[in-house]
């Protein structure tokens, strides 16, 4: 009697052990299939968002909920298409404006080294000089050229398993399942619907002091917003070494900075915040700590799918007794007295 109590005393950490090794052995799975895995989970979350849309459409208007997800459908294909074209066109303006990029980073090294040297700074304007002759800008626009295909290859791996999933629709589903896709489908949504109300207002301050790579710049901005905190910092900053080669430090710049830094404040931190509520009950800390961990074994999408991804395994943690400590951790809520 002695020993099974003393053993049951240890059930919650032997329980607690065996969930991380279990993490362990998952993330290295997701490292090693992250090719599939990925536009498989892209593809649940559209599944998610066009089911809630489509149910939402046939409530609101009475349009059949098979004609809904055949809409949804349309709109990712054609968001998709649009995405690629406008992804080519910007390389495609970056190499035939190189030179002019060329040149004028040149005239801006002369002018940075005679004002260091006027300061009695040693700069070797030479060895700067031939680093920046020596780009490798084709080098560069041929990796670019392999991402599209990569993301065209991406994107038809999710057509495919949105399709598969989008036929399996008809069974019923469970609690669970039905409470994570609400929550992931909301969170999605205002996401979403936040994304491009900055990329919009992004196009629309860049375009009134005449930047160049303005696609390019829309399309990094709607999809940087998805990385929570640095994601907005990001897309802020990148305009500006452009205009700068653009223009020099003068009031296009200064002009574009503010505007943009007051349109991802008052959008992220007001409206959003208004909109998304309580959120994903996830801690500061946490998001932070899940946008390294899973930009580390998905990369970049990795950041995107962050905070989503997080979620749900906190709901399924938060199922179970001997898990429900560390979804509270995730939480920001310490489950120690």
């Amino acid at each position: 009697m002695i020993n099974k109590i003393k053993l049951s005393q240890y059930v919650p950490v032997i329980s607690t052990c065996l969930v991380l090794l279990a993490g362990v052995a998952l993330t290295a799975f997701l490292a090693y299939t992250k090719t599939v895995m990925m536009p498989f989970v892209i593809a649940l979350f559209i599944s998610m968002v066009s089911n809630t849309i489509a149910n939402w459409m046939r409530i609101k208007w009475r349009i059949p909920r098979v004609l809904g997800l055949v809409i949804m459908v349309l709109i990712f294909l054609a968001f998709a298409t649009i995405t690629v074209l406008f992804i080519t066109s910007s390389i495609e303006t970056f190499m035939q404006s190189a030179d002019i990029y060329l040149q004028k980073l040149q005239d801006t090294v002369e002018w940075a080294v005679a004002t260091a040297q006027h300061f009695g700074i040693k700069a070797n304007e030479e060895l700067l000089l031939s680093y920046l002759n020596n780009l490798p800008l084709f080098s560069m626009a041929k990796t670019m050229g392999g991402g599209i295909f990569s993301v065209f290859t991406t994107a038809s791996l999710v057509c495919l398993f949105v399709l598969f999933m989008f036929m399996g629709r008809a069974t019923e589903k469970t609690t669970l399942e039905s409470t994570i896709e609400k929550q992931i489908s909301f969170y999605l949504i205002i996401k979403i619907a936040v994304a491009l109300l900055t990329s919009f207002l992004t196009w629309i301050v860049l375009a009134i002091v005449g930047s160049e790579l303005l696609l390019m710049f829309t399309l990094l901005t709607f999809v940087l917003n998805f990385i929570p905190n640095i994601g907005p910092v990001i897309s802020t900053v990148l305009p500006m070494p452009v205009l700068f080669l653009q223009y020099g430090f003068d009031w296009h710049l200064l002009l574009a900075l503010c505007l943009l830094s007051a349109v991802h404040f008052a959008v992220g931190n007001v409206l959003e915040t208004k909109w998304m509520g309580k959120g994903m009950d996830l801690s500061p800390v946490v998001v932070i700590a899940c946008l390294i961990f899973w930009a580390l074994v998905w990369g970049v999408m990795g950041a995107l799918l962050a905070v989503p991804l997080t979620s749900i395994i906190k709901m399924v943690l938060e199922r179970s007794a001997p898990t429900k400590p560390l979804a509270d951790i995730l939480s920001g809520r310490l489950p120690f007295k």
